[in-house]
């Protein structure tokens, strides 16, 4: 209906014109209250993260590194949670978080962690810390270019930051804290310490955790989050109380990009898949693949040449996210060819190894494990060990433990065993410059790995210990003699015992 005020009295057109005005401006005023109070829910459900960490020194290990204080953001999530960064609380003998603008710290209290993820959950146990506090939910992965909200508190400030950006790219990345490779988003938000742990939101809900910035300083105001797919598995896995992780079927692969390799394993032209390298015994892949096996299909995804996937219109991702998306004692379905001859099988999602590699990826809220025998310091080879070196440990660790990364583990050989260091004492003279090589074998038997190398000092009879390296050079220890000094070694330089408490265990 058309309105004409010139055709009305004057005065029932003002007053027409004043309530319609009016209904505008309560309407948008309704509006802009929405809107502010929704912003003052999610402001409210950021939390900031103190913590106290003390991780332990991998280069003397009955040690600890000095304590250090950090912060990190977290938010709340149903069942009166905070969902954070793993690296946030990792190694922390103290958590406190904080609500918006409230000046108390509560005690926090860490209930699940999943380093793989870089994602952790703590709760406060303080009553009523959650009753004016909205849950935020999980959403879903926003669209390329869609433009995202950061909230958290990075350093040199204590109020809440609020950036914003736009989602750029989603792909698996390694993810920095402890090397796994899962699907990452990639934002042109600026990321900065203090900020893990925060939400990515959308429409006031968590499309992602922020978990690290662009690494090497090659390209400003990128940055990462855990996205939605991952977060949903991580609260899953965590409703028991039991870390499960991500599946892994055993297997390793390389792409089949070359057309002559493709051919040589039995391909037709329209075929494309990912060809199988190794096969891990004991894995659920052990009975079933074999070397030069070609992985056409998981579940209903078609594995490109290159090894990708097609999760939607606009997103290509390794294939091992199909596998990373099931649950422990789930069914993957798996199609493979074999001489050109193609397959279909069903294998059973299990945990993964612990390691597949000789050297350990990172460890976190654990004893370091050594063995101190005839004043030489033994200690299995890990990621930690290696990033003692420093932020450069690529080029400043030793070469000889850097190359055990490229090896795999086998029941023969599952633990690299180096000699980190020489206490200098009578027992060992000759010896004292020796550091930082790898043990092969003890009186001649391939050192199986750390536990199999303690006990067998432990329970030597022989006269002499004779360690190997993989180039013939030997150190020979005297047993008698390693004994004898064994109680003198340690008071001299101030070691509170030989080996770790969590060593021997039997």
């Amino acid at each position: 209906m058309k309105i004409i005020f010139n055709k009305l009295k004057p005065s029932l057109g003002k007053r027409l014109t004043i309530v319609i005005y009016q209904l505008v401006l309560l309407s948008l005023s309704t509006s802009a209250v929405a809107q502010v109070t929704e912003l003052e829910d999610i402001e409210d459900s950021v939390i900031k993260i103190y913590t106290t960490q003390a991780a332990p020194d991998y280069f003397t290990p009955w040690r600890l590194l000095t304590p250090r204080q950090s912060s990190g953001s977290g938010a709340v999530i149903e069942g009166n949670q905070i969902l954070t960064n793993a690296h946030v609380i990792a190694n922390a003998s103290y958590v406190q978080a904080q609500k918006h603008n409230d000046p108390q710290r509560y005690q926090a209290r860490v209930t699940f962690v999943s380093h793989e993820a870089d994602l952790a959950i703590i709760t406060i146990d303080e009553p009523g810390f959650f009753s004016d506090l909205k849950a935020l939910s999980i959403g879903d992965l926003p669209d390329p270019l869609q433009e995202v909200s950061v909230y958290g508190y990075p350093i040199g400030g204590k109020t809440l930051s609020i950036t914003k950006g736009i989602l750029s790219r989603v792909e698996q990345q390694i993810y920095a804290h402890a090397g796994a490779y899962l699907l990452a988003g990639q934002i042109d938000a600026a990321i900065n310490p203090g900020n893990s742990g925060g939400p990515v939101i959308v429409n006031q809900e968590i499309v992602g955790v922020v978990m690290q910035a662009n690494a090497g300083g090659r390209a400003e105001n990128l940055g990462y989050f855990v996205p939605p797919s991952i977060i949903r598995h991580v609260l899953t896995d965590s409703t028991d109380g039991v870390n499960d992780g991500f599946p892994d079927l055993g297997f390793r692969t390389q792409t089949l990009d070359s057309p002559a390799a493709k051919a040589a394993y039995g391909l037709k032209k329209n075929q494309d898949g990912v060809l199988v390298i190794k096969v891990f015994e004991d894995s659920p892949a052990a009975d079933t693949f074999k070397e030069n096996d070609v992985i056409l299909r998981i579940d209903e995804y078609d594995i490109a040449e290159d090894g990708t996937i097609k999760l939607s219109k606009d997103l290509l991702t390794d294939y091992k996210h199909a596998i990373d998306m099931h649950h422990i004692g789930e069914d993957i379905s798996v199609t493979y060819s074999r001489s050109g001859i193609e397959d279909t099988i069903t294998l059973e999602a299990e945990k993964a190894l612990e390691n597949y590699s000789l050297v350990k990826g990172d460890q976190f809220d654990q004893t370091p494990r050594y063995f101190i025998y005839g004043g030489v310091l033994f200690v299995p080879l890990n990621m930690n060990l290696l990033k003692r070196w420093g932020s450069d440990w690529r080029r400043a660790a030793p070469v000889g433990l850097l190359q055990m990364r490229n090896e795999w583990s086998s029941p023969e050989r599952s633990e690299v065993v180096v000699a980190l260091q020489v206490l200098a004492a009578d027992v060992n003279l000759g010896y004292h410059d020796w550091r930082n090589w790898v043990v092969e074998s003890i009186n001649g038997r391939q050192v199986k790995n750390f536990d199999d190398f303690s006990n067998r000092l432990k329970n030597n009879t022989q006269e002499n210990v004779v360690f190997e390296n993989r180039n013939g050079y030997q150190m020979v220890i005297n047993h008698l003699d390693a004994e004898k000094s064994e109680s003198s070694i340690l008071e001299q330089y101030r070691i509170p015992s030989s080996h770790s408490v969590n060593l021997f265990t039997d």
